[in-house]
C-alpha cells in the first residue's frame, strides 16, 4: 500500500502520552500508534453509520402491534438462527 507522509503538531502533553503508549511495547513508533488510532476511528464511524441506518429503518417501520412476549420470541429465534 502506498504511504503518504504527514506532519502533525501536538502539544507536549500529547507527545508524552504517545511516548508512553510506545513504551508499552504495543507500538514500535509514533506512526504505528497514529495509524492504530485512525483504524479505530474508521471502525467507530462505520459502526455509527450502521447504527444510524438501523435507527432510520426502525423509525420508518412504524409502531408494532406485537406484544413484548412476541418480540422477545422473535429476537430469540433470530439469535438461534445466527448461531
Amino acid at each position: 500500500m502506498p504511504m503518504t507522509r504527514k506532519t502533525i503538531t501536538i502539544p507536549a502533553s500529547m507527545d508524552d502520552w504517545v511516548k508512553q503508549q510506545i513504551g508499552t511495547g504495543r507500538y514500535g513508533n509514533d506512526s504505528e500508534y497514529f495509524r492504530d488510532l485512525i483504524r479505530h476511528d474508521q471502525e467507530k464511524q462505520e459502526k455509527l453509520a450502521a447504527l444510524r441506518v438501523a435507527i432510520d429503518m426502525g423509525r420508518q417501520s412504524g409502531a408494532s402491534n406485537s406484544s413484548m412476549s412476541d418480540i422477545l420470541r422473535e429476537v430469540q429465534a433470530d439469535i438461534s438462527n445466527e448461531v
